[in-house]
């Protein structure tokens, strides 16, 4: 992070701090950046004049990690009528204790101003699921908000140091997850969209253990309100009868998720080979069970590929990262019914439901 930081000339680092466990994960890798930084300048007289050129001060002398993430960082929280004052708080909370330079943003003004353009043109209102809309107005809705956060954040990414009376401008942190990315459970040009991203190349599994690391090492007790969210992207309504969560939107768990991320890219699974792997695997669901998870990864899988395409450059720390570009040079576009290999898996599926794991266990 910091390579990219001073090699590009930039002030600093802007990231849409959310209240969730990616945005978490991704401030505390750059307050873990500053903690380095501190230590390593010390009788180091060419990275002390590289924090000096990033900071724009030819004689600044960081105090500690905190005081220097203040000068480098830059945290918003970008609320909607969707977002509740948990996440907020737990945000503001966790900027206090890293010491970036933390603003909240109400920016649904911007988000109504997006649904009277919408209902001017074509006469009609869009309406939230919870409100008798149908799915494509649901999700239409979501995505205004998250891609209007990418649009704020890019703007005070630019601006912050000229407010503050700085020259230059900050880099967009993106804080995408790679199961995430996998399973296409984002939306294009939404704050997964920046000019890099820590974690996308990291799962959900390993950003827990990473942030109960830091919560004890780096003496950050406030991470524990982080690892016990459920996680949710609060871009719908809050009812008596229905919060949003992550796992119910994908219809599928992070750890499901991370299963087929390593046996699509480690084990080179297909789907009925992988079907096969979990049969033996997942013991406890039947093999029709196993069979309509794995359809659903790779249907979801295929149809989002295009998503895959333009991932924000990320740090690989998987071997299962999907970005295409850079790392996981597979087709652009799969057939998203797979009819064959679904084919075969229902075929083998009904088999199994009486004697299972009997053929081609350890077909990979």
């Amino acid at each position: 992070l910091w390579d990219y930081l001073r090699r590009s000339k930039a002030s600093g680092y802007f990231l849409p701090l959310s209240g969730g466990l990616d945005s978490c994960s991704v401030a505390v890798i750059v307050s873990s950046m500053c903690r380095g930084l501190v230590e390593a300048a010390e009788g180091v007289p060419h990275i002390l004049d590289d924090i000096r050129q990033v900071v724009r001060d030819s004689k600044y002398i960081p105090k500690d990690h905190k005081e220097l993430c203040s000068r480098i960082f830059h945290t918003c929280y970008l609320s909607t009528a969707n977002s509740s004052s948990i996440t907020r708080q737990r945000a503001e909370e966790l900027a206090a204790e890293i010491g970036s330079n933390h603003k909240a943003v109400d920016m649904e003004n911007v988000v109504k101003s997006i649904h009277e353009l919408f209902a001017k043109s074509m006469g009609k209102n869009l309406h939230y699921r919870s409100q008798g809309g149908s799915e494509a107005e649901n999700i239409a809705l979501q995505n205004i908000q998250a891609r209007m956060r990418m649009v704020i954040s890019y703007l005070f990414a630019q601006t912050l140091p000229w407010a503050n009376g700085k020259p230059g401008s900050l880099l967009v942190l993106a804080s995408a997850n790679v199961d995430e990315c996998l399973r296409g459970y984002l939306t294009k040009y939404d704050c997964s969209s920046a000019d890099i991203n820590p974690i996308g190349g990291i799962g959900k599994h390993d950003l827990k253990m990473f942030l109960r690391f830091a919560r004890d090492d780096f003496e950050l007790p406030v991470i524990s309100k982080f690892l016990e969210a459920t996680p949710t992207a609060e871009l719908e309504p809050t009812t008596q009868n229905y919060t949003q969560s992550d796992e119910t939107d994908m219809k599928m768990t992070y750890h499901e998720l991370t299963m087929f991320g390593q046996l699509r890219k480690v084990a080179k699974c297909g789907p009925l080979s992988m079907y096969n792997n979990l049969c033996c695997l997942w013991t406890n669901l039947s093999p029709s069970q196993v069979a309509e998870k794995v359809k659903s990864f790779f249907f979801y899988y295929a149809i989002n590929r295009h998503k895959t395409t333009v991932a924000t450059p990320s740090y690989h720390a998987q071997d299962y990262s999907p970005e295409d570009n850079r790392f996981d040079q597979r087709p652009f576009l799969y057939p998203a019914h797979w009819t064959w290999q679904f084919k075969r898996i229902n075929e083998k599926s009904q088999r199994d439901e009486t004697r299972p794991c009997e053929d081609d266990k350890t077909q990979t």
